[in-house]
């Protein structure tokens, strides 16, 4: 019985959330700003699934971007955990094929989030310097999760490296977004299903790299985040 109540509270609420998303930001499409209220909006599900949600991040971080975010991307509930942690001026650079998603394919392109065509390398490589362009003109942030797909229970994937060639060529720092792990935790079924920690570390600065250090900046993050990861999905409380 909670199972399906929580199924259709929370088919009810993102119906609702996009629809009334389309109609807000129709009047200024494609405004960065709408992101992190989409965003916010999304995480207030985790009360719905019975998740605590615990967000730290460095003082005064917003008052020094703007930056590139890398998060572990795990599985499904990203959209609601990691939500949490999205700051201000922030957009996300997500796969083009995310436009066919119904409804929330038009809610993502229509907030200002960027999508590429990661099948066509060429573009790609493109679109990482329009974006590195767009963080230098408009103090934009932008967040990207390195690994490329889920983990699904695989731990921390190996990165892929447009995030890191983006804030090189923008000159701007790498911020790592750790969540603690989520894989099996959350279930419908259940009341309770325990904390969800995520935290935004301390910006890593890019500036005077070269693109060659690009693999290096990469592995290092990795073994950064990594080993947060693990830290905090320990401290984190279970179901």
């Amino acid at each position: 019985m909670l199972f399906i109540g929580r199924l259709v509270l929370v088919m009810l609420f993102m119906i609702y959330l996009l629809l009334m998303s389309i109609v807000r930001f129709s009047l200024q499409p494609r405004n960065p700003k709408h992101v992190a209220c989409v965003a916010r909006n999304f995480s207030r599900l985790a009360r719905i699934l019975g998740v605590k949600l615990t967000v730290r991040k460095p003082t005064g971080l917003n008052d020094a971007g703007p930056y590139v975010f890398v998060g572990n991307h795990q599985n499904n509930f990203d959209l609601i955990t990691m939500t949490a942690a999205v700051q201000p001026g922030t957009v996300s650079v997500g796969k083009k094929s995310l436009i066919w998603v119904p409804i929330f394919g038009f809610v993502y392109w229509l907030s200002g989030n960027i999508l590429i065509d990661r099948n066509n390398k060429s573009k790609a490589v493109g679109t990482i310097s329009a974006v590195a362009d767009r963080i230098k003109k408009g103090h934009l942030s932008i967040w990207m999760f390195a690994e490329g797909t889920r983990s699904r229970g695989r731990g921390l994937l190996p990165f892929k490296t447009g995030a890191f060639h983006t804030a090189i060529q923008a000159e701007v720092p790498i911020v790592p977004v750790c969540c603690s792990n989520t894989h099996n935790k959350i279930k419908l079924n259940r009341w309770d299903n325990g904390e969800v920690i995520i935290e935004i570390m301390d910006p890593i600065a890019t500036a005077g790299l070269e693109r060659k250090a690009v693999r290096q900046l990469s592995t290092d993050v990795h073994a950064i985040m990594k080993k947060r990861i693990d830290e905090l999905s320990a401290e984190a409380r279970d179901a």
